[in-house]
């Protein structure tokens, strides 16, 4: 099953590299080296649907973005990924979005857009053997974020990343979040998650950060919440390799963050001067290969 998951992961990152070149079947199982039949059996046993329909709803997604942040005429758009005219384009952007080419331009709205597909995923049955030399300790910087909305969902009944997606669905949520890219606060990655408190559980949140001014459309199923100002301490380790790095990484930064005393604290600057701020929910940045892992605690004078 490692070895299928490293061919699938190959094929779709293939297909990103080649989105603009009319990738085929065929031409794909030369880069891979199977089989048409075996390249279309094994994406489909590894990721749940067809290769087709995956290329299909990749292809919609950069022209949906093209359409949002570009002035390209729609027919040069539709013929740049493979449709054959902007009539073909509009049919199947209609039937995956509801709506057409034109009218998406006009007015962005929440659309659930095909996220690239991950079957590889950090493992330490796996990786475990392979060193670990950029993995470093956790450090502390303080970082103040301004106030701003949330437009996200909020999960009482998840406790942390993963039992989030026990109750949602990972590729409708991560599409739609990055159908909004272009109202959110965070240009690199717009998907922001956390912690938050109530009634004195803890609940965990996914969704991504707006203007305070903010007052457009909410995607069915998120809800919108005004987040104060506040200063946080942000726990962080800089950029790794996600897949033979992230487990440490992540356990280094987590036990820094969740054990910290800042009352207790070897640094005279937070320990004289800061608090926890229960006001505010706790972030988590997850972006490994650019911005690293951080966890940010808020506090408070």
């Amino acid at each position: 099953m490692n070895q299928w998951s490293l061919s699938v992961q190959k094929m779709i990152d293939w297909i990103e590299h080649n989105i603009e070149d009319n990738p085929t079947l065929l031409k794909m199982s030369s880069e891979v080296g199977y089989s048409p039949y075996y390249c279309s059996f094994l994406f489909h046993k590894v990721c749940g649907l067809t290769l087709k329909s995956y290329l299909v709803g990749r292809r919609l997604c950069y022209i949906a973005l093209a359409l949002r942040d570009t002035d390209e005429r729609i027919i040069d758009i539709a013929l740049r990924y493979g449709f054959s005219s902007q009539e073909a384009l509009t049919r199947a952007f209609v039937k995956a979005y509801g709506c057409t080419p034109y009218s998406y331009r006009t007015n962005p709205k929440p659309i659930k857009l095909s996220v690239k597909q991950t079957v590889l995923f950090p493992d330490k049955k796996i990786f475990g053997g392979i060193a670990m030399n950029n993995v470093r300790e956790a450090n502390i910087r303080l970082e103040h974020i301004p106030a701003h909305k949330y437009v996200g969902i909020w999960e009482m009944r998840a406790k942390d990343y993963e039992e989030f997606w026990e109750y949602h669905n990972c590729d409708d949520i991560c599409g739609v979040i990055d159908s909004m890219r272009h109202v959110a606060l965070e240009s690199v990655d717009c998907h922001q998650a956390g912690w938050f408190y109530e009634g004195g559980q803890k609940g965990y949140f996914y969704g991504f950060g707006v203007p305070l001014d903010y007052s457009g459309e909410i995607p069915k199923g998120f809800e919108v919440r005004e987040i104060p100002a506040s200063n946080y301490l942000v726990f962080f380790h800089p950029p790794f390799d996600y897949l033979s790095e992230n487990n440490e990484v992540m356990s280094k930064v987590e036990n820094l963050a969740w054990n910290y005393n800042p009352k207790e604290s070897d640094r005279w600057w937070i320990r004289s001067g800061y608090e926890w701020n229960e006001e505010c929910p706790n972030y988590q940045r997850h972006f490994p290969e650019v911005l690293g892992y951080e966890v940010l605690r808020p506090v408070k004078k």
